[in-house]
């Protein structure tokens, strides 16, 4: 077993109660838990999805996302758990203040977008809320499982945006057009997501993303990732 303890109250404070809703399907197990504590069973070798991706089976990597997401089939969600338009509150967190390290007409775009996804989502439900390949671990008895939600409310074409920016080691892989493509059609076609909801919210949270790593005091820049990728999809939605 793993005894798991957040020493402050953040966006995984109610993570144990996440995985209990997911009853084991897909992640790791929990078996007690309480505000800022669970206990886990342990996970071995819990060797990360990211190694898989790294090794230059991207398209493997991918699979196994989409067979993980499959058996991810949560009860309802949590009284505690956000909602993807709670989340949206950073857009007018960044705009109010004084920032200027995002241009502003991208997240001003961003934020429309993001707003008219939420006002048109179709069949919300419990979601990871932070699903990509460092937060899927291998077992030698259970398989591929998620650990480590945030736990949100949306529409399955959300969850795809942080595989997207993923693994964050190796920047350069996720950046090219050629992968982004791939994935997408790859997820969308497996899970039988719409395709260009699931591109929308991509860029729209590759914005997001930066602006949570400004507020969470890291270096933002032009070069950053996550902006560099809604550059290159940007343009994508209107083409």
């Amino acid at each position: 077993m793993v005894l798991k303890v957040i020493k402050r109250e953040d966006d995984e404070w109610n993570a144990g109660e996440i995985l209990a809703a997911y009853d084991g399907h897909g992640v790791v197990r929990v078996c007690e838990h309480t505000g800022g504590a669970m206990l886990l069973e342990r996970v071995q070798p819990a060797t990360s999805l990211a190694s898989v991706a790294l090794d230059g089976r991207d398209e493997e990597a991918t699979d196994i996302l989409a067979s993980v997401i499959e058996q991810m089939s949560p009860r309802e969600a949590p009284n505690s758990c956000a909602t993807v338009a709670d989340w949206a509150k950073a857009f007018d967190r960044y705009l109010a203040a004084d920032d200027m390290r995002i241009p502003r007409r991208l997240v001003e775009s961003a934020q429309q977008v993001f707003a008219d996804l939420c006002a048109s989502q179709r069949r919300p439900r419990l979601l990871h809320g932070d699903l990509h390949h460092y937060n899927i671990l291998s077992d030698a008895e259970r398989g591929w499982v998620a650990i480590d939600p945030k736990g949100v409310i949306g529409e399955l074409e959300y969850e795809i945006g942080a595989i997207l920016r993923n693994p964050y080691q190796c920047p350069e892989l996720f950046l090219s057009p050629t992968v982004i493509e791939r994935r997408l059609k790859q997820l969308t076609s497996r899970l039988s997501l719409d395709y260009e909801r699931t591109l929308r919210w991509a860029f729209a949270q590759a914005v997001l993303s930066a602006i949570w790593d400004v507020e969470d005091g890291f270096t933002v820049g032009a070069t950053h990732a996550s902006l560099r990728l809604a550059g290159i999809v940007q343009p994508l939605l209107f083409a």
